[in-house]
C-alpha cells in the first residue's frame, strides 16, 4: 500500500499519496485552466517543473486561477 501524507492546498490540510509531483495535484484538484499559476512554499514553479516538482509532508502549494472573474 503507497504511503500519505499531509500538505495545505489552497489553505486546507489535504492527505495526498506520498512522492506526488505538482502535475499529479494539478489533476486530483482539477485544476484545468490553461494560465494556472502554482506556488510550492511561497515559490512560484514554472510549468517546465511540474513533473518533477515532488511535495514533501508539510509542504504548501496554492493553485491561482489568474481568469478567475467576478
Amino acid at each position: 500500500m503507497d504511503s500519505a501524507i499531509r500538505i495545505i492546498v489552497n489553505g486546507f490540510p489535504e492527505t495526498v499519496p506520498d512522492n506526488i509531483a505538482i502535475s499529479q495535484l494539478i489533476d486530483r484538484f482539477n485544476e484545468g485552466d490553461t494560465d494556472l499559476i502554482v506556488e510550492h512554499n511561497g515559490r512560484f514553479i514554472y510549468p517546465d517543473f511540474y513533473m518533477t516538482t515532488r511535495v514533501s509532508p508539510g509542504d504548501r502549494v496554492e493553485f491561482i486561477n489568474p481568469n478567475f472573474g467576478g
